[in-house]
């Protein structure tokens, strides 16, 4: 238990670090996009397949909204001896911001092979892989331009200055992300992983006014997890996730507590659970899920606790995620495996 509390310890002070800022998207419920989280970590669950979606509405309070929507599949299979599993992925990303209608799609396959460091199979070495296509654009009807003030007077009719500088409306580029983790157990049924992962290695070319000079900055995230059996019907799921693009850092983490609700000790497949994260200098983050076995479904809420919490008056974003995860009617199934990568 000495080593439970300080895997705790260390996952709540690092949590107690630096400033928030993202370049890419960022979701509060991030456990539910492995993909976009690290390509590393997928499969890591109790099943075969899994699919999830996550819809996010934020800055509501203070201007047009900003909304995110992700779809995401995996699948996994032994291989060999039935001791390793590989996983096959598919991400699927929209997001669109502001006034001017800025929007990102993201297509990403993604594939994950889990080697198994030991017979009982409780401990696998993962090394996953994702690249795919970003298509970015933008609606210049709603923007305005300085040049287009007279005198105080708002001319829609003015040129706006860039003309001959804004040479595109959209853009489309290639996009990489490579990551490691490591899952296992203590003792008989704590689990845990650890992880990170390393995107936009390939450095993509991105602007609007076609500058060659502008390229997308490579994004490390640290990853970490546990999950605490607490009484026979009680568990503590933790999670952890840092990032650094740039000069620019996330650090968020947190716990939610479950009850299982059927009399099935830890192996309730029906439970419901509520907690708290924090995503630093930005947002406190209260959360709500309920698990149906196969579906589960979950709501959060960002507390804005940043700057901007002057203008927002504490609102940030409502996020809702939707999850399906099973095994399949086949003699390739994990479900009757000793044991497969889980968390």
């Amino acid at each position: 238990m000495k080593i439970i509390y300080k895997l705790l310890l260390a996952l709540i002070g690092i949590s107690c670090c630096t400033q928030l800022h993202a370049q890419d998207i960022h979701l509060s419920q991030f456990y539910e996009t492995p993909i976009l989280r690290n390509p590393a970590l997928i499969g890591i669950f109790n099943g075969d397949v899994r699919f999830q979606a996550v819809y996010r509405n934020q800055w509501n309070s203070v201007t047009i909204p900003y909304q995110t929507g992700t779809m995401s599949g995996e699948i996994k299979f032994s291989v060999g001896n039935g001791n390793d599993y590989v996983t096959t992925g598919l991400q699927l990303t929209y997001d669109r911001a502001g006034t001017s209608k800025l929007q990102s799609t993201q297509i990403f396959p993604a594939v994950n092979y889990h080697k198994s460091l030991n017979e009982d199979k409780t401990s696998f070495l993962s090394l996953g892989f994702m690249g795919g296509i970003v298509q970015r654009q933008f609606d210049l009807t709603n923007m305005t331009f300085n040049n287009q003030y007279n005198g105080g007077r708002f001319d829609p009719a003015a040129p706006t200055g860039e003309e001959g500088k804004l040479a595109l409306k959209g853009y489309t580029y290639l996009d990489a992300g490579v990551g490691l983790s490591y899952n296992s157990v203590i003792g008989e049924d704590v689990n845990y992983f650890l992880g990170a992962a390393y995107y936009h290695f390939n450095r993509a070319k991105i602007s609007f006014y076609n500058d060659k000079n502008i390229e997308m900055a490579p994004k490390l995230s640290i990853n970490a997890g546990i999950t605490i059996p607490l009484e026979e019907r009680v568990k503590l799921i933790a999670h952890y996730n840092q990032l650094h693009q740039g000069s620019y850092s996330e650090y968020i983490g947190g716990a939610l507590i479950g009850y299982g609700l059927m009399n099935e000790g830890l192996e309730s497949t029906r439970a419901i659970y509520g907690g708290l994260f924090l995503r630093w200098n930005d947002a406190i983050i209260p959360t709500v899920k309920i698990d149906m076995e196969k579906f589960e479904v979950a709501m959060s809420y960002d507390a804005n606790i940043s700057q901007l919490r002057t203008a927002s008056k504490s609102f940030g974003g409502f996020e809702v995620s939707l999850v399906f995860k099973g095994f399949l009617n086949s003699r390739n199934s994990t479900l009757e495996r000793l044991n497969c990568p889980k968390f």
